[in-house]
């Protein structure tokens, strides 16, 4: 039976979302190593005095310049390069993270759907064995005159739309199942159907328990990176600053009298100050918006977190209810009722009512469970813990 472990082991191996990772860290690895890099060094060869005229026509005045010239770079601007390039790599790893979580999230509700699907595909196997036994009990009846042939009638066609409700939802289980192995490219599923039980529905803690562990979600881990690197350019944008010094030394040789002699210059560029002091407010404002969009995102997943917690917590008291209290009550009711109508003490009408609210009660415990399913896979999402409960449907296990 294939599981939800193994639709999450596909993802892992085969999603393109996450091998993409990969590529991107070898991309700014080579990205540091070239921000690494220090000034080269330029070797150079200057010749004066040249093709002239007079005394310096030709080549008789040439006099030969060999230098040797870098920059000396100021302001700890080698040591900020490095470091933006660095904080780039850390943030990928949380990027992958949130991606592989909203992966698997959403692994889990298309395996929720093929569960979904073999459930209803039961309700109407359910319904459709009620039918067959009131088409019996209502041919029973008209053989023996205690009832019109329009209450077999009925009662076939009662059958009939059963039937069509399970060839829908066996469609839909089709579907269900190409839909989930489309999240790692493959067009024919190779599995008939999966495990889980939607109405396994555990425990949770409160909301504000959890509310507390959206800090080490992804989705607000990324700012704390982002933080990073807002300061990394920051440092960068300060080391610009401080002007670079470009110096060249060299040994030129003097034509009249054969000697040599040393050369060397420096120069450095002036208002360095000046011009990067906007590149230092840039820097400064992203990270002051930075901690705004925080906030802000913040408040969205805490609101998220509670109406998705609030769901779950509504759903699993409805499945229980229902359980409990609602469908044994139901279940002695039919009894009765197809008792009565075989002794013809009620009506075909009364029957057929009650078995589509026996019907529509069991749709509705379906129901409810997947959508708390969703909310809980939702808050698992968001929390970032682990995905799944280990008694919770679909759940095979925490990937």
């Amino acid at each position: 039976m294939f599981t939800l472990d193994d639709a999450f082991a596909r993802i892992g191996d085969a999603h393109p979302d996450l091998r993409l990772f990969g590529s991107q860290r070898s991309v700014l690895e080579a990205e540091r190593d070239l921000a690494a890099q220090r000034p080269a060094w330029v070797a150079g060869a200057a010749v004066d005095n040249v093709f002239g005229s007079g005394a310096v026509s030709g080549v008789k005045g040439a006099e030969l310049t060999l230098s040797l010239a870098s920059v000396f770079e100021r302001g700890g601007k080698l040591d900020a390069r490095r470091a933006f390039a660095q904080s780039r790599i850390d943030a990928l790893a949380v990027d992958r993270e949130s991606r592989r979580l909203d992966l698997l999230a959403e692994t889990a509700r298309r395996y929720l759907g093929i569960v979904a699907a073999q459930r209803r595909i039961e309700l109407a196997q359910f319904d459709i064995g009620q039918r067959k036994r009131t088409v019996a009990a209502a041919r029973q009846r008209l053989v023996a005159g205690a009832s019109p042939e329009s209450g077999l009638l009925t009662a076939q066609a009662a059958l009939a739309r059963a039937e069509l409700d399970r060839a829908r939802s066996e469609q839909s289980l089709l579907a269900a199942r190409q839909h989930l192995a489309a999240l790692w490219g493959e067009r024919d599923p190779g599995f008939a159907g999966v495990a889980g039980d939607p109405y396994a529905l555990p425990k949770i803690e409160e909301a504000t328990a959890l509310a507390a562990l959206l800090d080490r979600s992804p989705e607000l881990t990324r700012f704390v990176d982002a933080r990073r690197i807002g300061e990394a350019r920051v440092r960068l944008a300060q080391s610009q600053a401080s002007a670079d010094i470009d110096w060249q030394i060299g040994v030129r040789r003097l034509q009249d009298g054969g000697d040599t002699a040393l050369i060397g210059s420096v120069s450095m560029p002036l208002g360095a100050r000046s011009r990067a002091e906007p590149g230092i407010r840039g820097a400064q404002a992203e990270l002051t918006v930075l901690e705004t969009e925080r906030e802000a995102k913040g408040l969205l997943l805490y609101s998220t977190l509670v109406e998705a917690h609030g769901r779950y917590r509504v759903g699993a008291l409805e499945v229980a209810r229902l359980k409990d209290e609602v469908l044994p009550r139901m279940s002695r009711a039919e009894n009765a009722a197809e008792y009565a109508y075989r002794a013809g003490a009620i009506s075909y009408l009364e029957l057929a009512l009650l078995q589509a609210d026996s019907v529509a009660v069991r749709k509705q415990r379906l129901d409810t469970a997947l959508d708390a399913q969703l909310a809980l896979i939702e808050i698992q999402r968001l929390t970032g813990e682990s995905f799944l409960a280990p008694s919770s449907a679909p759940a095979g296990a925490t990937p």
